[in-house]
């Protein structure tokens, strides 16, 4: 059974199963899949947990690979791992004898031979199967005891060669559900390109919604033509460039859904930028207390950025800015002054971080920066309950805190502000869209939205940015505090343990701290907890002098952020940890970090954590620890991070070797889900795809709700954030 990434969101709501759709000037999207031969209650049901509901949305559920049946391959050209198409004459049928019970088939062209294995089969097969047969199979080949074998491959009795005519293009295989066979989804697609040839304007054809005047500018082919290509490609279509994606017709469509994407955002930006916002502006006074109290100046990009930020507060519709910044590049001071910016104007601000760790980290800098300007802070996270929690719930309620610093537990319902015109939103890609939407709806009150800074340390490449965040004015902090050195980047073996330790010794003897962070294959936050745990034990006894601390992600909150604060107080020497130190912790005397099995994690997450040392005005280290022979994309990760401490440079390597959904986060938060197209792939089509947006938002504005809908269905609502 094939199951994987199929066509988009789907259109209009789920009719029930078995009932029908009138046709309307909408097209296909409005002409149910029951209207289909062949497609009862219960197929109906199988369709609809594909999502499939229209006979649009059959269309655009496309092929996941493809099989080429188009020519007889010769039995001896046959290579192992390849599938192919084969004829040949029976020689041998006989039951094979072994473990499981089978039916081997030998079957020859003059060029070879192959054996078809059967583990599931029956009386009348083995006669249909019978000496002397000529028989045409598919399948994949492997290597056999004694000849190269197909393992229930499909077949059938082959006749003369003017009986059995070879395909005539490529055979699609779909993704695919329980009880729902790809003969069966074939049979259906074929019925479904039936309507291609109808006009749209009958009801029942696919309507072209982007206007002609693209295509011809971007040398796009029609819709038609492309669907149908993708479908049933011809004798002779490249393999290799059809699973690439790399096709013209495959292209269109990713340049449609990309343009689908980029529109909904887009129309987001217009929708929110209609909305009123309360002007935050003052005099000054409180920004101007802080930088006099803060014991360095800042940067020329963290003064670009907070000046781009001033500019929107005061504009009266909401902020919508995306700060990027690497590692240690002070985007937290910047967050703290456009929280005093908001305060100052009379309103309330929140900070929300992804975990606790951050929070609590967030929340001392911001004590730390604020109080002393009579400037009150409030923390709420979700394990702190009783009267501390009652109390800080009714401070915001009546707008005695101004400052608000947590998790996710700002957005719970109980939770109300009086003032709220300021939301900032750390390392935002951790979140679910609708987390975030929840919190800037609190801030609605008296017809007024709250400015939303999403601040981020993953740099993330404009390709990713024009198409993920096309919603957002853009804010880059390029800049690193003076006085950072690089962090010396080694990648060794963890044959070479022993020196390593060694190392940590010799570092912690020097007055300096260091991480040892552990890293598991297995997703199971026990077993890493436990290895961290076992590592803790082992280092003590290999490193009796030292200090050793361990904090992972099953202890109790208030056991990780005492055990931090040990650390950063440096009455530990070497903290053991699990990846929960890998953003917010800020430990200037920490000068060398240990990754074991390095080669498991995703670059932006080895910068993260390399990202912990280097941030005093000293050399740091990091060593990158692997586990036997590295793969070619793990060699190529580990090299990069040795190479370069560019965090958009990275973040680029990290793009092509990992993919989209990995780079932003969005295989857990849902935010951008793309079905056809492939940013790292598709990335040169972003220009054309902007260009294609603003022509048609100014002069064909009534094909922009359709076309959003086509791909993006009823998942467009996460452009309310």
């Amino acid at each position: 059974m094939e199951t994987g990434r199929s066509g988009p969101p789907r259109t209009a709501p789920a009719p029930p199963p078995g009932s029908s759709t009138r046709p309307e000037a909408g097209g296909l999207d409005a002409l149910a899949v029951t209207t289909l031969r062949g497609v009862g209650p219960r197929v109906a049901e199988r369709l609809d947990r594909l999502g499939i509901r229209t006979v649009q949305d059959l269309l655009f559920h496309l092929p996941l690979r493809y099989e080429d049946r188009t020519r007889v391959v010769p039995i001896g050209s046959l290579r192992i791992g390849a599938s192919a198409l084969v004829e040949g004459e029976v020689e041998l049928t006989e039951l094979g004898r072994g473990r499981r019970r089978a039916l081997l088939c030998r079957i020859g062209d003059g060029t070879g031979s192959l054996t078809l294995r059967f583990f599931h089969f029956n009386a009348r097969q083995q006669e249909t199967l019978r000496r002397g047969r000529r028989v045409r199979c598919f399948g994949e080949v492997r290597a056999g005891p004694v000849t190269t074998e197909m393992i229930h491959p499909e077949y059938r009795i082959a006749g003369d060669a003017d009986e059995e005519p070879e395909e005539d293009r490529l055979t699609p295989i779909y993704p695919t559900t329980g009880g729902l066979h790809q003969l069966r989804l074939r049979a259906l697609t074929a019925q479904a390109l039936a309507h291609l040839a109808e006009p749209p304007a009958s009801g029942t054809g696919l309507i072209e919604w982007i206007p002609n005047e693209v295509l011809r500018r971007f040398r796009l082919p029609s819709l038609p033509a492309a669907v149908r290509y993708v479908h049933r490609p011809p004798r002779g279509a490249s393999l290799a460039e059809l699973a690439e994606g790399r096709h013209p017709a495959q292209r269109r469509l990713a340049f449609e859904e990309l343009l689908a994407h980029h529109l909904s955002l887009r129309r987001l930006r217009e929708r929110v930028r209609r909305r009123p916002a309360p002007v935050l502006q003052g005099p000054g006074r409180l920004t101007a207390a802080l930088r006099a109290r803060l014991p360095f100046a800042l940067t020329a990009a963290q003064e670009r950025v907070f000046t781009e930020i001033r500019r929107d507060l005061a504009l009266g519709v909401p902020m919508l800015r995306l700060v990027q910044g690497d590692v240690g590049s002070g985007k937290t001071v910047v967050a703290a002054l456009t929280c005093l910016e908001a305060v100052e104007a009379g309103w309330q601000a929140a900070l929300m971080a992804p975990t606790e760790l951050l929070a609590e980290q967030h929340f001392q800098n911001f004590r730390g920066w604020l109080e002393p300007l009579g400037v009150s802070v409030g923390r709420l996270t979700g394990r702190r309950r009783g009267a501390g929690r009652a109390a800080c719930l009714g401070a915001l309620r009546e707008g005695t805190i101004s400052v608000a610093v947590g998790t996710h537990a700002l957005f719970q319902d109980e939770v109300d502000f009086a003032r709220l015109g300021l939301v900032i939103i750390d390392e935002q890609h951790r979140f679910g869209v609708h987390q975030r939407l929840a919190l800037h709806e609190k801030g609605r009150r008296d017809g007024l939205y709250p400015h939303q800074l999403i601040m981020t340390a993953t740099p993330i490449p404009r390709t990713l940015a024009m198409t993920a965040y096309a919603d957002l004015d853009n804010s880059v902090i390029d800049e690193l505090p003076p006085g950072r050195l690089p962090v010396r980047t080694v990648v060794v073996p963890d044959t070479r343990r022993d020196e390593v330790i060694e190392r940590v010794r010799n570092a912690c003897g020097a007055g300096r701290q260091a991480y040892w962070v552990c890293t598991l294959i297995e997703e199971s936050e026990a077993l890493q907890c436990r290895a961290a745990a076992d590592t803790a034990v082992a280092l003590s006894e290999a490193l009796p002098e030292l200090r050793i601390g361990l904090v992972h992600g099953r202890l109790k909150d208030r056991d990780k952020v005492r055990i931090m604060g040990t650390f950063q107080n440096g009455d530990l020497d070497l903290l053991v940890a699990t990846t929960v130190i890998e953003v917010g912790v800020d430990v200037p005397n920490a000068g060398l970090m240990i990754i074991e099995n390095a080669e498991r994690l995703g670059l932006a997450q080895l910068h993260q954590l390399r990202g912990r040392v280097g941030r005093g005005r000293r050399e740091s280290g990091c060593v990158l620890l692997y586990h036997g022979t590295l793969s070619e994309t793990a060699r190529q990760r580990l090299a990069a991070l040795r190479e370069t401490h560019d965090g958009f440079e990275i973040a680029r390597r990290d793009l092509d070797l990992r993919g989209p959904g990995e780079v932003l986060g969005t295989r857990q938060t849902g935010a951008l889900q793309l079905h056809i197209a492939d940013l790292a792939r598709d990335r040169d089509l972003l220009p054309a795809v902007e260009q294609a947006a603003t022509l048609l938002l100014e002069r064909h504005p009534g094909h922009v709700a359709p076309l959003i809908r086509r791909w993006l269905g009823e998942g467009v609502r996460y452009a309310q954030v």
